[in-house]
């Protein structure tokens, strides 16, 4: 069978690298991804392995880099890939790269902190200035009240004097202090609060909110905030207040104290205002040139140190002779790479300037080998549909290639539409045409990325969409007349039969004239009894499709029986799954044919019900209905024996079996068909072998021959559940491909409003029942 088909064929090998060629070896084979290294030293702590150091250093730079992409990101810099991906840097590179990358840490990280330095000198003085542009207002106003704001004090005798003359306060000794400053607006009403209380009224709060939001000093995030002047008398309120202050995290600066120390020091700000931002411009721009130099090697830096880092991990899986001159690893490879391995192992050793060449020997091996299935671009996003459900074992058939014509018709009988089929088919066809540069572009959405990966599954589908709408005769709900209609509907006024609604009679001489060249006949869509057409074809369709599936689905078994030689699964499992599958929904489908060819138009209302004769069935009731052929009721009772029959041979047939193999067969001596096992002395003649022989196990290299004890109780288990998740799941599986008939009606019914919330709706929708549909398939 082709490799598509199933799982490639693998062997251990066994590989003698030198150690001054082992870097580059496993770089060659790293970069041709052609095999799954084995651990040899599982008892050592990977803190305890030989090349722990090199492992840290490149953890050293990927913290670099991350450092270095997140600084390039935020500087809005676009990171370009190479059309090449590097190779891993040869060992006596990789400390040039360190040092270069350590050199652009410290002068990062020195640039960035003079310029965070620079953006808070920057953001005081400008917050100062308008402390000092505001508090300006407060202490220059006509009127106190609309000047000052909310006031809050306990002397009456305030009132009537000014602040700049003598008070009551000052000829008690008090001296009049000022604090001024920010704070953010959300805290105001706290702080107001606060000061009331715990000043009891002797300070005057007057407050203004800055029209342009600025960043917070601390936090860096924008926010509104308030400058605020507070008046007190005496020291020991200065500082409570100054405490208040603290404890809200206001940022407070000096209040000058007359108008022209307030002068001098708005010059003063606006001078080192505009200095500061001259200098922060040149750093800026100093920033994005280092940023920018760094950024045309940061994706090949990041990529090389990936790969570096993953050969010390593969290399730290090797073991070393006794000399420690050379490494030995353990691979599983397909065995039609062989060659391409010894090629690579031969450029690795010229790279490395080895002087001994390093090889491969293939040794036998009784583990299970991996599965490894190959695909393309085109295959591998139907192969991840079936690896959602399971990877199958080695050498097992993979379902994938038939899941590229089966998914996408299964998706296009429910959404049958040849208008939203070729949407579909164009949209998928501009991601083929353009995938080399959105793979270049890496988006990081992943809605987008889902739908580019599943590009050609949505060709796929949307051709057969196409195809499926054609025979629907559906192009956005709507019918295509192409060949002209075969009803004719004079005869119905002829025959005096015309209603207001339309509704479409064979029975009526001359209405009917032929059959539509291709699908269904325009003339349906405006029928009343339309629904009623479809519903019984659609059903039917749906049943027979499904039937079938989980046939094939069966059949696809016996390609796994007969390449692992167990013949005995032929007879004991395959047929009696398929007898118990067709004898009763096989049976189903043939009468849905029969009733096809055995009715006509004429005598079409009197043919019976093939749920009521299903349902009849299984309770053995054959005279409640009229027959549909002669000796029905016989051939029924008949199939209904034969699938019973079935499940005590699913059931006990495999467990009898291999119990015989491995007990009752020691009083027999020999076994028929089996030379080779003959030709063993009777000491090797083991129940073991016997049934890896019967089996076909021995001859394959993933299996284990050796004598392992037989446990009944354990096969017998399995088995068990097989049969009853086998014989169940044809029952529910059956009615659940009805879905494919719900959800065509469902898109037929909700496109007709051409809404793109209903469209995308279904087409999820259909996307969710497949996956049931397929979860079922494969069950089966």
């Amino acid at each position: 069978m082709c490799a598509s088909f199933r799982s490639e064929e693998m062997c251990l090998a066994q590989l003698f690298l030198q150690s001054g060629s082992a870097y580059d070896c496993i770089s060659e084979l790293g970069e041709m991804g052609l095999v799954e290294f084995r651990d040899l030293n599982p008892s050592v702590s990977p803190f305890q392995r030989r090349f722990v150091s090199e492992i840290k250093r490149c953890e050293e730079m990927e913290r670099i880099l991350g450092y270095l992409l997140r600084e390039i990101r935020k500087a809005n810099l676009a990171v370009p890939e190479p059309e090449v991906s590097p190779v891993a840097p040869a060992p006596k590179h990789v400390l040039e790269i360190m040092e270069q990358l350590q050199r652009l840490e410290v002068e990062l990280s020195e640039v960035a902190r003079n310029k965070e330095k620079l953006q808070r000198n920057l953001l005081e003085l400008t917050e100062y200035t308008h402390m000092l542009r505001i508090t300006h207002t407060f202490m220059h106003s006509r009127s106190r009240h609309e000047a000052l704001g909310p006031q809050y004090e306990e002397f009456p005798s305030l009132d009537a004097e000014s602040v700049a003359g003598c008070t009551g306060m000052q000829r008690l000794g008090a001296k009049l202090g000022f604090i001024s400053g920010l704070i953010q607006r959300v805290k105001m009403e706290a702080f107001e609060r606060m000061l009331w209380r715990v000043c009891k009224g002797y300070t005057i709060l007057s407050y203004a909110e800055v029209d342009e939001s600025l960043a917070d000093l601390d936090t860096g995030e924008i926010s509104k905030n308030v400058v605020f002047l507070i008046s007190f008398w005496g020291d020991q309120i200065g500082q409570k207040v100054q405490k208040i202050c603290d404890c809200y995290h206001c940022h407070l600066y000096p209040h000058p104290e007359t108008d022209e120390e307030r002068a001098d020091v708005m010059d003063s700000l606006r001078t080192r205002i505009q200095d500061l931002n001259n200098v922060l411009h040149r750093t800026e721009d100093y920033l994005k040139q280092v940023l920018h130099k760094a950024s045309e090697s940061a994706h090949s830096w990041v990529l090389q140190v990936k790969k570096m880092k993953a050969i010390y991990h593969i290399l730290n899986l090797c073991s070393f002779d006794v000399t420690n001159k050379c490494l030995i690893a353990e691979v599983w490879c397909p065995v039609n790479d062989l060659t391409n391995l010894r090629r690579a192992l031969e450029e690795g050793s010229r790279k490395g300037d080895a002087t001994v060449p390093s090889f491969v020997n293939r040794i036998p091996s009784k583990d299970t080998p991996p599965t490894l299935l190959r695909s393309n671009k085109f295959t591998s996003g139907f192969q991840s549909i079936v690896e959602a459900y399971g990877v199958g074992d080695y050498r097992e058939a993979s379902p994938a290639p038939y899941t590229i014509i089966t998914f996408p018709f299964l998706f296009a009988v429910m959404f049958g539409d040849l208008g939203h089929g070729l949407v579909m088919t164009l949209f998928a066809l501009w991601m083929v045409l353009t995938e080399k540069s959105h793979k270049r572009k890496h988006s990081g959405n992943e809605i987008w990325t889902m739908f580019f990966e599943g590009r050609y599954i949505i060709l796929m589908m949307g051709l057969f969409s196409i195809y499926t709408g054609l025979i629907y005769n559906d192009c956005f709900s709507k019918s295509i007349n192409i060949f002209g209609s075969g009803w004719n509907v004079n005869a119905m006024f002829t025959e005096q039969q015309w209603t207001a609604l339309l509704t479409l009679d064979p029975n009526i001489s001359g209405v009917f004239t032929g059959p539509y060249p291709l699908g269904i006949d325009p003339i349906w869509n405006m029928a009343v009894n339309r629904l009623t057409f479809l519903n019984s074809y659609k059903m039917k369709m749906s049943v027979i499709i499904g039937v079938v599936h989980m046939s094939f689905g069966v059949v696809l078994s016996v390609f796994n029986y007969l390449h692992f030689r167990q013949k005995f699964k032929l007879y004991l499992l395959f047929l009696p799954e398929l007898l118990f599958l067709l004898c009763l929904f096989g049976y189903l489908v043939f009468m849905i044919f029969y009733k096809w060819l055995a009715f006509s138009v004429q005598d079409s209302r009197t043919a019976p019900s093939i749920l009521i004769h299903f349902i009849s069935m299984f309770l053995m009731q054959g005279n409640a209905t009229a027959p549909l052929y002669p000796g029905q009721m016989g051939l029924q009772v008949f199939l209904v024996a034969m699938a019973l029959l079935c499940v005590p041979v699913l059931l006990l047939g495999k467990p009898l079996y291999l119990y015989w193999l491995h007990h009752g067969s020691k009083s027999l001596g020999v076994h028929r068909g089996y030379e080779r096992v003959r030709r063993l002395s009777e000491d090797d003649l083991s129940p073991s072998i016997v049934h890896d022989e019967e089996e076909g196990l021995d001859d394959h290299p993933g299996r284990d021959c050796s004598p392992k004890e037989f446990d009944f109780g354990d096969v017998f288990l399995h088995q068990a559940i097989h049969t009853i998740e086998f014989c169940l799941g044809c029952i529910s599986n059956t009615a659940s491909y009805l879905r494919l008939w719900a959800l065509s009606l469902a898109h037929a019914r909700y496109t007709a409003t051409v809404s793109p919330i209903d469209f995308l709706s279904v087409f999820l929708l259909c996307i969710t029942t497949i996956h049931i549909l397929y979860l079922n398939a494969f069950v089966i």
